[in-house]
Order: C-alpha cells, then structure tokens, then sequence
C-alpha cells in the first residue's frame, strides 16, 4: 500500500509527470499547470495536496481547494480537482485511498460539502452524487454535466442554502470544465 503525505513546492516536478502520464495527451498539459499551479494558491482555508508514494516514488496525486457561495458565507466547501495516478499503479486503490483521505481530513476540518467534476461511477464509491450537487452552480458551463457531483461531508452540508460557487484562481479557466 503506498505511503500518504502532504505535497509540498519540492514536488511539483514528479506532480506534473503523475498528471502528463495519467491524462489523454489532449489534456494531460493543461492537468498538469493545474496541479503544479495549486501548489502556490495561497488561501483561507488552505488548499493543500497529497502525494501517493510507493518506495520513494510519486505514483499518485490530489489538490483540495476551497469554494465559496456568494450568498452563503457561512458556507464551507471544497473541491478535488486534480486526481492523477501513474498508469502502471492504476487499478491498485492508490487514487481511492487519496480521496479517502482527503475526505477525512476535510470531514475533521468542518467542511459542509465537497464537489467534484469527473466520472460519477469512480466517485460514487465515495458517496458523491449528482443530487448533492444539482443546487449548487458550477463556476462555468461545464462540458459533462453529468460529472457535477458533490458529497455532503456534515448535517450542515445536507441542507445548507445553495447557489453557485466561486472557486479558487487556478481553476478559473474554462477550459477545465
């Protein structure tokens, strides 16, 4: 099983190669500036990163960042974006355990809800679904609506006011959704 840990400035190289060879060539440059520019957000609350290593090597890797809804500021949430494992570690849990453990740390840290924009059959093992997320209004028009999910991580989360969320300044392109 790999070794979780925090991601630090040190290892935006071997974040970038996790991203260039986990994504299609279409999308693997753009993931990749994604991942390495999240690593300098500076925000409150942070966003932070966590690293996949098996026998000292980066296999696997995941950013958390804070969103925010206008009309709520009591709201606190987050999204995953990105998630990358090196394809020959895929298929072994390592990108399950990241999220699993950025779920703990989030659900510890009072976040009410957390989203995600990807393939609902791998994040619904999570508990993430489309009606957690179908009041909520993405940043931008997104090119699968379908992967608009969200996973309430409180009581609070279930049944707080909805809108649309603002995202952190590395994920407001559009091109990423």
């Amino acid at each position: 099983m790999p070794c979780i840990r925090a991601a630090t400035q040190l290892d935006r190289a071997s974040i970038c190669t996790v991203h260039l060879r986990a994504f299609p060539e279409s999308e693997a440059p753009i993931v990749a500036a994604l991942a390495s520019d999240l690593l300098k957000e500076e925000t409150r609350p942070e966003t932070f990163a966590l690293l996949a290593q098996i026998d000292g090597e980066v296999v696997g890797h995941v950013a958390f960042s804070p969103v925010t809804i206008d009309a709520n500021p009591q709201f606190q949430g987050y999204i995953l974006a990105p998630l990358g494992v090196l394809p020959e570690h895929q298929k072994r849990r390592i990108g399950s355990k990241l999220v699993e453990t950025g779920i703990a740390r989030l659900s510890k840290g009072r976040v009410n809800t957390l989203f995600v924009y990807g393939d609902p059959t791998y994040y619904g093992r999570f508990g993430f679904t489309a009606e957690a997320a179908a009041d909520y209004l993405p940043p931008y028009e997104l090119q699968y609506p379908f992967g608009w999910l969200a996973i309430a991580l409180d009581d609070e989360g279930a049944t707080q006011q909805r809108g649309k969320i603002a995202c952190v300044a590395s994920l407001r392109d559009p091109a990423l959704w």
